[in-house]
C-alpha cells in the first residue's frame, strides 16, 4: 500500500514538473511572440511588417535601401520586342516604367545603318548584357540588373495567379502563321488567361491594317502603352496576399523560363516593401522620339533633350538628384560667365550629356564647347590655371564626382569629362 502511494506521489510529482516545464515553455513562446509582434508593429504591421521582421529588418533598414533599377526584356522567338526600364524606390514607395520602342536606333553612324542597329536585335547577337549596355547609353542611367522573360513564362505566371482582369482597349483580330500567333479579342474589361494575355501584349494592328486610334498611340506606341497598362494590372493581381504565398510556384517558373543576373540576396531586402506597394504611385511613359527613315530603313529615333528630361523626371527624382544643393558653397563673389568650360562626353550617352549640361547652366555656368570623346570610365574635372576653390567644390557636387586634377592654362579654364560612372 505504501509502495503504491509512493508511486502515485512520483507520478503526481512528474506531472507537476511536466506542467511547470510546459508553462515555462508557453511563457517563453508568449514572450518571443510578443517581442516578434512588437517588431512587426514597429516595422509597419501587416504583411509588410511580418516579412520585414522575418528577414531581420528594423524600422531603420528601409532608410538605407537604394533605388532598384532593372531592365525588363520580353522575348518572342529571337527578338526582344518588349524592352522596359523599371525603377523602384522603397523609401518614397514610388516606381517608374519607361518603354523603349523596339525599332529604336542605337547605331554609331546613320550612313551605315542596318536592321541590326534596332535595339530589339541586340539580344540576338549580344545577349542581355549587350542590350543592357545599349539601354544605359541610350538613357544615361547606370542599370546593373536585367530580367529577360520569354512568352512561356509570361503565360504560366498569368495562369498561376488565376488570370488578370484587364480592359482590352479595342477589338483585336490578327493572324501570323509564321509565328503561330493568332489574336482574337473583343474590347472591354475581361478576365484574361495566359494565352489571351499574350495576345493583348503582342498586338500591333489588325489583319486589315487598322490599329489603335491616334489619341491612344498608333502601332508600336499603342502596343507599349497597352503593355505598361497590362503590367500594372498584372502586378496588382500578383501582389494580392493569396498569390504572394505561391512563391515556390513562381520560383519554378523563373528557373525554367527567366534569364537574370539578380540573385536572392539582392531581391530579399525589397520584398517586404514591394508587397504593400500602392499601384497609384506607379508612373509610366515611353521613350520620346519619332519614326525616321535612316539609310533606307525605318527606325525610331530618340529625342535626346526630351529623353534627358524624362529620365530626370521619372528616374532620378529632380528634387534630390538634379537640383543639387550647393548652398553651403559661397560663389557669390565670382563671375561665372567669364569661366570657359569645355564638356567632353566620354559616357557615350547623349541623355547624360544633356542632363549635366542643363545642371551646369542652371547653376550659372556657360558651356563654351561640347564634343564626343572615346569611352571614359570616370567623370573628371580638370582645372586649368588658377581656379577658385569654391568653383572646384561646386563642380564636384554638380557632377557628383571626387576626381579632380590640375593642368596648365589653356583657352579653356575648365575641362569636364563625363564618364560612365561618377564618384
Amino acid at each position: 500500500m505504501k509502495s503504491k502511494n509512493k508511486q502515485d506521489k512520483k507520478r503526481r510529482k512528474k506531472k507537476g514538473t511536466g506542467k511547470k516545464i510546459l508553462l515555462v515553455l508557453l511563457f517563453i513562446i508568449l514572450i518571443i511572440g510578443a517581442v516578434f509582434g512588437y517588431k512587426v508593429y514597429k516595422n509597419g504591421g501587416g504583411l509588410k511588417g511580418f516579412l520585414a521582421t522575418a528577414i531581420g529588418h528594423d524600422q531603420e533598414t528601409v532608410k538605407n535601401l537604394p533605388k532598384m533599377y532593372c531592365l525588363l526584356l520580353g522575348q518572342s522567338e529571337t527578338l526582344t520586342d518588349t524592352i522596359m526600364v523599371a525603377e523602384y524606390d522603397p523609401q518614397a514607395q514610388q516606381a517608374s516604367i519607361l518603354s523603349i520602342p523596339r525599332d529604336t536606333f542605337i547605331g554609331d553612324s546613320k550612313a551605315t545603318a542596318t536592321a541590326s542597329h534596332k535595339i530589339n536585335a541586340v539580344y540576338s547577337y549580344g545577349g542581355a548584357e549587350k542590350t543592357l549596355k545599349e539601354v544605359n547609353e541610350l538613357t544615361g542611367l547606370d542599370i546593373k540588373y536585367y530580367l529577360k522573360v520569354d512568352t512561356k513564362a509570361f503565360k504560366k505566371l498569368v495562369d498561376e495567379i488565376g488570370g488578370v482582369t484587364f480592359n482590352v482597349p479595342i477589338d483585336m483580330k490578327y493572324d501570323d502563321k509564321r509565328q503561330n500567333l493568332h489574336i482574337n479579342l473583343k474590347a472591354g474589361e475581361q478576365l484574361l488567361d495566359g494565352d489571351k494575355a499574350e495576345q493583348v501584349v503582342r498586338f500591333r494592328h489588325n489583319n486589315d491594317g487598322s490599329t489603335y486610334p491616334y489619341e491612344y498611340g498608333m502601332e508600336d506606341i499603342g502596343r507599349m502603352k497597352t503593355q505598361r497598362n497590362f503590367l500594372t494590372a498584372l502586378a496588382k493581381q500578383t501582389l494580392k496576399p493569396e498569390n504572394i504565398f505561391k512563391i515556390n510556384a513562381f520560383i519554378d517558373i523563373a528557373k525554367e523560363n527567366v534569364e537574370t543576373n539578380l540573385d536572392f540576396d539582392t531581391i530579399k531586402d525589397y520584398v517586404p516593401y514591394i508587397v504593400e506597394f500602392n499601384m497609384a504611385n506607379l508612373q509610366t511613359q515611353h521613350l520620346p522620339g519619332e519614326s525616321a527613315k535612316i539609310n533606307g530603313w525605318w527606325f525610331y529615333e530618340a529625342n535626346e533633350a526630351k529623353t534627358a528630361e524624362i529620365i530626370d523626371q521619372f528616374f532620378l527624382n529632380p528634387t534630390q538628384d538634379d537640383e543639387v544643393d550647393t548652398s553651403s558653397i559661397d560663389t557669390s563673389g565670382i563671375d561665372k560667365t567669364k569661366i570657359k568650360i569645355e564638356l567632353l562626353n566620354g559616357s557615350h550617352s547623349n541623355a547624360k550629356l544633356e542632363r549635366i549640361k542643363k545642371r551646369l547652366e542652371k547653376a550659372g555656368y556657360t558651356i563654351a564647347e561640347t564634343r564626343e570623346i572615346a569611352d571614359t570610365e570616370n567623370t573628371v574635372i580638370i582645372a586649368r590655371g588658377d581656379i577658385e576653390e569654391p568653383i572646384q567644390e561646386e563642380l564636384k557636387l554638380l557632377l557628383d564626382t571626387k576626381h579632380i586634377s590640375f593642368a596648365e592654362k589653356d583657352k579653356m579654364n575648365i575641362t569636364l569629362i563625363i564618364g560612365k560612372t561618377e564618384k
